[in-house]
């Protein structure tokens, strides 16, 4: 006796409405898009989108990227319920002063703090964080340490490759995002509207 596509989808349906019966916390979710990848950011940003169409307020702070061209921040920057803040000074390989580059981290890492302080702030993004761990800009357990302790319901999501293994122990949700290929690999150069 075979089992009909319609019994498999009801014995789904229970697991899955199990499943959701069982969640039933409402707090903030701390969030890391992580790996080698394309689309970390972009996944973020996606999330801003969403966040905004709830009316929440956001906060979004990038640690690396240094250009004020995005087609993200120029539509995002329109939207009044965004803080949108370029704290990097670049790529570390374009700037080649590490300390330029960690002095800029902390002042952006101050930035973000304002926002996880602040309880009316309900999705906080930090852009291409990960990097200021792996070049030691940050203190990854006082930053873990502030993460964990922001108000209630806010919502926090951290990009970058390497995240450290603190970090996603600390958080609730971690996706990496792996590359199969790239364009940039076959000589196709970064491109407005997809890039950047």
């Amino acid at each position: 006796m075979t089992i009909s596509h319609q019994q498999r989808m009801q014995k789904k349906k229970a697991v899955i409405d199990g499943k959701i019966d069982a969640a039933q916390q409402e707090r903030g979710v701390l969030v890391i898009n992580t790996g080698n990848g394309k689309g970390k950011s972009s996944a973020a940003f996606g999330v801003v989108a969403r966040a905004l169409g709830h009316g929440f307020k956001v906060g979004v702070v990038q640690f690396v990227k240094g250009r004020s061209d995005t087609g993200e921040e120029a539509f995002f920057r329109q939207q009044p319920n965004v803080a949108w803040h370029v704290g990097g000074e670049g790529f570390t390989w374009e700037t080649q002063d590490k300390e330029r580059d960690a002095k800029a981290a902390q002042l952006a890492w101050e930035i973000a703090c304002g926002h996880l302080e602040n309880p009316e702030i309900g999705l906080v993004v930090l852009d291409e964080m990960t990097y200021a761990f792996k070049y030691g800009w940050l203190d990854l357990d006082a930053v873990i340490a502030r993460l964990l302790s922001r108000p209630a319901l806010q919502h926090v999501i951290v990009t970058g490759r390497a995240a450290p293994q603190a970090l996603r122990d600390a958080a609730d949700t971690v996706s990496e995002i792996g590359m199969e290929k790239h364009a940039f690999q076959a000589g196709v150069k970064a491109m407005p509207g997809l890039e950047y």
